[in-house]
């Protein structure tokens, strides 16, 4: 177990949080990095890596989602095993099949290439999209989830479950080394997504699957950016071709315990209102 600071980038964000969240419940010494908060991180902003690395044992990565993510991740990761960092946790995404020698994730090389302790967090989607990204959360309080995914299954993860991944990988030893593919225990398709969601709030919900081209008109009618709805475009897209339709075990080998169901998740949230507006 590490005693020195641990630091937490994107540490405001739906991962990030949970992550800060438990390090602190535990004793640990936080460095909750942000473009904006106390500890300031910004990917495109060199002078801001060496003051959040300062005295840091252990990172918690999440990269800058842009297509040349992985040369700063390259270089940050370099940066932080020179300055003494043990340990890396990298918030990464499941595999999918591509031709023969072509680099999946180079994110993930980035991290593995950087000198320290590695592990790697694979997760499906995140459940909490539904509840704490304001699209999603505003066509549940509307009645109607107009998504293109069509009947595609998706395992979906509660971000607990990958925090608590995060902070074991942290914290202990035995993760290095690992690369933990995250699921939820069941697979689901976003009319079954739907329909926990409206047995939970007592709501007349439903779900209605549309192409690529529809939702995009859709989504512009929202007032979503297009980069935005391209991207989702491309995740529905995975879901639809039943990319990730595969149950992960990294909950089960990096807790010994089996990851929280969909419907337990849809409860805890039901309660707080979110889904009624």
């Amino acid at each position: 177990m590490t005693t020195k600071p641990i630091l937490v980038l994107g540490g405001t964000g739906k991962t990030g949080r949970r992550v800060v969240s438990r390090l602190r419940e535990r004793g640990h010494e936080v460095r909750a990095a942000s473009r904006k908060g106390p500890a300031r991180f910004d990917w495109d902003d060199e002078n801001t890596w060496e003051p959040v690395l300062d005295g840091v044992g252990a990172a918690y990565l999440v990269d800058s989602l842009r297509g040349d993510a992985a040369t700063p991740l390259s270089a940050f990761g370099k940066l932080a095993a020179a300055g003494g960092v043990e340990r890396l946790v990298l918030l990464s995404h499941r595999d999918w099949v591509v031709p023969d020698g072509e680099e999946k994730l180079p994110c993930e090389r980035a991290v593995r290439e950087s000198g320290a302790e590695w592990t790697l967090l694979k997760p499906a989607w995140f459940a909490q999209n539904f509840s704490e990204e304001s699209f999603f959360r505003r066509q549940l309080v509307e009645g109607e989830v107009v998504l293109p995914a069509g009947g595609g299954l998706e395992p979906f993860v509660d971000a607990d479950d990958i925090a608590d991944v995060a902070v074991a990988a942290l914290t202990e030893n035995g993760h290095a080394g690992r690369a933990y593919e995250l699921s939820g225990p069941r697979l689901l398709s976003l009319a079954d997504v739907t329909a926990e969601i409206a047995r939970a709030t007592g709501r007349d919900l439903t779900y209605r699957p549309v192409s690529p081209a529809d939702f995009a008109e859709h989504a512009a009618r929202r007032g979503l950016p297009d980069e935005f709805t391209d991207l989702l475009n491309l995740l529905f897209g995975w879901i639809r071709e039943n990319r990730f339709a595969q149950l992960a075990d990294g909950v089960q080998r990096a807790l010994g315990r089996e990851p929280r169901d969909f419907a337990d998740y849809v409860r805890a949230t039901a309660v707080t209102g979110v889904w009624h507006g």
